[in-house]
């Protein structure tokens, strides 16, 4: 299956793509003072602007749709995903010997930009996880992954996270998405011990 690229943008689509960059770093700005206030809003605007003209970030389209439910079911999903792993690493660390890890190529069935990196990002958050590599060309994530016993155990690692980007699509992606993330999931893939 060959990647698939989005077509090229229109100059509203790149104008509302850089707006929605701009809106986001002033909240992170805001976040990062720790208080919403016109002045942080103002000084975080500025900032934005100035870092989109100097650093220019490519246009990213947004063909999906947000399903408030799915939304709510993601980050439900992912917040008890980062407790369990959370207790996980702890364990890991209290035992005697070092742990397994393995990297483990994932290639993602959406092949869109957006969709490989809010999976990275998402990935990467849970503890025990992290992005080792990642091929744009195919849409595959090298995902370096503690705590790994076996073979088995490693494709069902393998397999949450095609279930991540299953759960990341229903909540924001688009119908022709959806129907490639509902399709059966491979499992001759390769692993590549750590």
């Amino acid at each position: 299956m060959s990647p698939q690229r989005p077509s090229a943008l229109t100059k509203r689509e790149r104008l509302r793509s850089r707006a929605i960059a701009v809106i986001g770093l002033v909240l992170v700005w805001n976040l990062l003072w720790g208080a919403f206030t016109w002045l942080n809003t103002i000084t975080g605007a500025v900032i934005a602007v100035a870092l989109l003209v100097v650093f220019p970030l490519p246009p990213v389209k947004f063909g999906g749709r947000l399903r408030p439910v799915a939304v709510v079911k993601f980050f439900a999903r992912f917040f008890f995903d980062l407790t369990v792993a959370s207790f996980q690493v702890a364990f890991l660390a209290f035992r005697r010997g070092e742990p397994q890890s393995a990297i483990v190529a994932v290639e993602l069935r959406v092949k869109s930009d957006l969709n490989m990196t809010l999976v990275a990002e998402a990935v990467s958050l849970v503890p025990g996880s992290l992005i080792a590599e990642a091929d744009h060309q195919t849409g595959t994530l090298y995902i370096h992954m503690l705590g790994v016993r076996d073979a088995a155990h490693l494709e069902r690692l393998r397999a949450e996270v095609l279930h991540l980007e299953a759960r990341l699509v229903r909540a924001i992606g688009s119908d022709a998405e959806l129907r490639l993330v509902e399709a059966p999931v491979p499992t001759d893939r390769e692993e590549r011990p750590a």
